[in-house]
């Protein structure tokens, strides 16, 4: 595995970590300088552009700083799955800490938005491992596949998408678990909003969107946000509200979930998205595609 400047596109270190494929790879988040998380911009008449980019490396001569905000200031602050194996690495690519083989091969990994513990998951469960002394906080049962996790900002919610097909939510703090079932298809789509309210599901060719305030989405019923194909990615800004779904078409929509009238635009890509990403400012949404092309859409008000 290799580690480069995102900036200078220079490599910075390579890491070993033995034969096995490395499928997941996590940071540790830690609030940015002067970040205000309770604030939420309105949104309003946005309009979304192809710009049809292509990511290319610089090649800028300014050497790698390990101690700038491109890598974190503690150990284990990056964790990598291969396999059944989970490591903590340090900036120079070298291993802080191999945990405890999982019972199967690792699915998913997710930070706690807090930093306190990693989420970590395989067929037959969940395993939350502390951030700082590498030992088991807890686990949690789950008799069948997980593809993907997703915390809620608020630490509150660890959401699982598996295989059966269903949706599983923890309440970690508490103790208590929700299970929503009836998709089409196994579910490898999710994103929680900023406020931590609305969970967004893939798993069919509509959108879950759940409301996950006060006690959860138990007993309430999800709005259904339409494609004509199924939903492949799911992703909302970061601050603001819009959500960002693609279906297997080529179709990109972007939503106001909270709205009667809650879709904002459509745009028909080349082919199908394999991944959603906004900008940290929430003004461009990068397009993974599967033919290896990234395109970006550009947000305007």
């Amino acid at each position: 595995m290799k580690f480069w400047d995102a900036t200078a596109g220079q490599h910075i270190a390579t890491a070993t970590l033995g034969t096995a494929w490395v499928e997941h790879l996590a940071w540790r988040p830690r609030a940015r300088a002067g970040e205000v998380r309770d604030q939420k911009p309105e949104v309003s008449g946005q309009k979304a552009e192809v710009s049809g980019q292509k990511a290319a490396g610089s090649d800028s001569g300014t050497g790698p700083n390990l101690t700038s905000d491109l890598w974190p200031l503690t150990s284990g602050s990056l964790v990598a799955s291969a396999g059944k194996n989970l490591f903590a690495l340090r900036s120079d690519g070298s291993v802080a800490h191999t945990f405890k083989p999982a019972p199967k091969t690792i699915s998913a990994v997710a930070w706690q938005p807090a930093g306190g513990c990693v989420a970590v998951s395989y067929f037959g469960g969940v395993c939350l491992w502390d951030a700082d002394d590498f030992v088991i906080q807890k686990e949690f049962p789950y008799a069948n596949g997980i593809h993907a996790l997703v915390w809620s900002p608020d630490s509150k919610w660890l959401v699982s998408g598996n295989q059966d097909p269903s949706v599983h939510l923890w309440v970690p703090e508490q103790d208590m678990e929700l299970q929503m079932s009836g998709y089409e298809g196994k579910v490898k789509e999710l994103a929680f909003d900023c406020t931590s309210r609305w969970l967004a599901t893939g798993g069919g060719r509509d959108c879950c969107v759940w409301d996950c305030a006060g006690a959860g989405p138990e007993g309430r019923e999800p709005g259904m946000l339409p494609h004509d194909a199924k939903v492949c990615a799911v992703a909302f800004q970061h601050t603001h509200g819009l959500l960002a779904t693609a279906s297997q078409d080529g179709v990109v929509q972007l939503w106001s979930p909270e709205r009667k009238q809650p879709l904002r635009a459509t745009v028909r890509m080349p082919n199908a998205a394999t991944k959603l990403v906004w900008s940290p400012d929430d003004l461009q949404l990068a397009i993974g595609s599967e033919k290896g092309v990234v395109y970006v859409l550009k947000c305007e008000a």
